[in-house]
């Protein structure tokens, strides 16, 4: 009778999923009738405890159309807005895979949040203006019945941008092209800034930006789970694991100049799950790297950057985790209610954070003093002798501040320019990037899920041209710099 079960069960037309293991494995039965399998099993069984499958219930589909590797702001983003533009309803069935549910070393919730429009290249400009419509107006996008409002906590103090003489010419001109775009950004003299600002020392300061309206600072993990739970309403999956291998299939082809080339599809994700050496194969047709400061790593997975030196199959993605510190502290006597978020000539900055003359902030280091990734740990002698000496020369109340606690968190670097990475890859025709953005990825992060939509669905960006962030220009050697990184 039981070997009759099995065969009844097992046999070849019944429908199954793939839970399996690195040396294969038992495939377990996923069409809602497993379970009444296994209660004959129990009967049959001596004892009638036997428990032959797991709970599947937690895995990831076997196949689905998009698959988003990175579970982050920017990976929500692009799901909950392929699923707002989708031609029909249901039409598409998306996958998040986010190792880390918690986001305890995600970039999205260790950000200071700010957002800002005082950039230099248009398309940044116009992600920051899209993104805070977005923001004001968070609940037209992302209400979802029967559930609470979101709060984004929206501070609307603005950016306020010091610089040098030196520096001077290149503040006139980015709030020039600032300006061409939308953007309300005035200038101040020196004297116009202490008029201002009186708590200000304008010292070394020959010219200052300020961003009138649409810029400050809003809460980062309102703004992921809101994105999270409006696509999840709209259907899309979602899978606790990690990505450890693509599959691919290979076409070789010899270009225009006789080069020898191998293009490449992706049509099988392997999703690990969580504290197990089991995974899950997940067929696809396009793979979606939002995996952040590790999305250098994903790109290896699909054999980018494998090649010559030289040519476009050795070009690798240039995105590395980069350590950043954020400190928090406490001065009675700082800056008022209205105060922006300072960015000084030193690259030192400093925003109010909640009431009662708590302040955060930090600094970037320099490229020699890059701090080690591989863990989270702060350095409290980087704020004492890098950040604070910055800070007091610049706001005099802060000499008597008081470090109340400090936190780490990643930057999806790019080491090539600093600017994100969104589009295709040249040569694994099938795979898409939405990383790299280097800090300002959370405040575009609305705007980038928007555009990748685009291109996804419509085959072009047809709201903000950002061709000029595609892969291929590592390959070519073309920078999109920004001038005046903060």
């Amino acid at each position: 009778m039981l070997r009759r079960a099995l065969r009844l069960g097992l046999s070849r037309g019944s429908p199954s999923r793939g839970l399996r293991t690195r040396g294969g494995g038992p495939r377990a039965d996923s069409n809602g009738k497993w379970t009444e399998f296994k209660k004959k099993l129990q009967v049959a069984w001596p004892g009638g405890s036997w428990e032959p499958f797991a709970d599947t219930s937690h895995l990831p589909p076997e196949h689905a159309d998009i698959v988003i590797i990175g579970g982050g702001v920017i990976g929500w983003s692009v799901a909950y807005w392929l699923k707002r533009l989708e031609t029909r309803k249901n039409a598409l069935r998306v996958l998040v895979v986010e190792r880390d549910p918690t986001y305890s070393q995600a970039s999205t919730g260790l950000s200071i949040g700010g957002i800002r429009q005082q950039f230099s290249i248009p398309q940044n400009i116009q992600l920051s203006l899209f993104s805070i419509e977005f923001l004001r107006n968070i609940n037209e996008f992302l209400a979802v019945p029967d559930e609470p409002p979101l709060d984004i906590q929206f501070n609307p103090s603005g950016y306020l941008l010091l610089a040098s003489e030196e520096n001077a010419p290149v503040m006139e001109h980015n709030v020039k092209v600032q300006r061409q775009e939308g953007a309300q950004v005035c200038l101040l003299s020196p004297e116009q800034l202490k008029n201002k600002f009186p708590w200000v020392n304008t010292e070394g300061v020959a010219l200052a930006s300020y961003g009138l309206e649409n810029e400050g600072w809003f809460d980062p993990w309102c703004l992921l789970q809101g994105l999270r739970r409006k696509a999840m309403s709209m259907g899309v999956h979602f899978s606790h694991g990690e990505v450890t291998e693509l599959i691919s299939s290979v076409s070789p082809m010899v270009t225009s100049r006789g080069e020898q080339v191998n293009i490449k599809r992706i049509y099988e994700v392997h999703v690990k799950m969580n504290n197990s050496l089991e995974y899950q194969p997940v067929e696809c047709a396009i793979v979606i790297n939002a995996a952040g400061a590790w999305s250098g790593h994903v790109a290896e997975l699909a054999g980018i950057g494998i090649g010559p030196p030289g040519t476009l199959q050795g070009t690798r993605l240039p995105v590395e985790p980069r350590k950043r510190y954020v400190y928090v502290w406490h001065c009675p006597q700082g800056p008022g209610l209205e105060a922006p978020l300072l960015t000084d000539v030193s690259g030192a900055y400093f925003r109010r954070e909640g009431l009662g003359g708590y302040y955060l902030g930090g600094c970037s280091p320099a490229e020699e003093e890059e701090p080690d990734p591989q863990d989270l740990v702060v350095d409290h002698d980087f704020f004492q002798e890098k950040v604070w000496p910055h800070l007091a020369q610049r706001v005099p109340a802060f000499n008597s501040l008081k470090v109340r606690s400090a936190w780490a968190g990643y930057y999806d670097y790019n080491t090539f320019d600093q600017n994100g990475i969104v589009g295709p890859h040249p040569l694994v025709c099938n795979m898409y990037f939405a990383s790299g953005f280097s800090g300002h990825g959370l405040q575009h992060a609305p705007a980038v899920g928007r555009a990748m939509a685009e291109i996804l669905l419509k085959g072009n960006f047809s709201t903000i041209d950002l061709n000029p962030f595609s892969f291929t220009r590592f390959y070519l050697g073309e920078k999109v710099l920004e001038r005046n990184i903060i």
